[in-house]
């Protein structure tokens, strides 16, 4: 059993004939999935992945920390939450609309000319100095932040979280590639302070995060609907 999100009107696609491909899409998916051992919370996350890539071994590779689903909904319906990107793709992906419904905003650095210079002088990534700047400006406690495409984003992250005490409601981990991908991810995964939702091994990207908040905010709606 999944939840209904049948009845949203701010999450779901604007039109009927959209959202009879997207409902018929998730039948599909449901119908072809197989076993799985996700909770009737995380699995409209997994299935809104696969179909973003149709990929089904995102039903196996998306692993949840326990208490990843309750604080992502309660940070998105809290309101005025920062969606905080690794890369400017996540936060152009999002769709604004559903946003607006809660009040949330996206903020990137990747492209600032002072991180660039920085990550020039330091011999770092862009990404790393990104993640920085995000802590300077305040972003990132109590954000959703989304890694989709630099590991060396989510290791400083985690750097962050660990010795520096920083404290996002939740990370949507899934940097993609073939150096650190996997193995910043696995990092993701030993951190207990912050609730994360990761994929495992090599696979990931921006579309991967963007469904995955856009499964969180769908949800959130649905309990919106149902609390009203």
């Amino acid at each position: 059993m999944t939840i209904n999100t049948a009845s949203n009107t701010a999450t779901e696609q604007l039109t009927a004939a959209g959202r009879a491909i997207e409902h018929e899409s998730f039948a599909v998916i449901d119908a072809e999935a197989g076993p799985h051992d996700y909770t009737d919370e995380q699995w409209p996350l997994v299935r809104r992945m696969i179909h973003a890539n149709a990929d089904f071994e995102f039903n196996g590779l998306t692993v949840f920390h326990p208490e990843a689903m309750t604080a992502g909904m309660n940070a998105v319906l809290k309101g005025n939450t920062p969606i905080v990107a690794d890369v400017e793709m996540i936060c152009v992906g999002l769709s604004k609309p559903r946003l607006a419904h809660f009040g949330l905003s996206t903020h990137h650095y990747i492209s600032d000319a002072d991180v660039i210079e920085q990550a020039k002088a330091e011999n770092t990534t862009r990404a790393v100095q990104a993640m920085r700047k995000a802590q300077r400006e305040g972003k990132l406690d109590g954000a959703i932040v989304g890694i989709g495409n630099a590991p060396t984003a989510l290791i400083e992250l985690v750097r962050l979280i660990k010795e520096e005490g920083v404290r996002p409601a939740l990370v949507v981990a899934m940097p993609v590639g073939f150096v650190s991908a996997a193995e910043s991810k696995d990092l993701m995964m030993t951190v207990n302070e912050v609730p994360w939702v990761a994929i495992k091994g090599r696979k990931g990207g921006s579309t991967l995060v963007v469904a995955a908040i856009h499964a969180m905010l769908s949800l959130a709606e649905a309990e919106q609907k149902k609390a009203a």
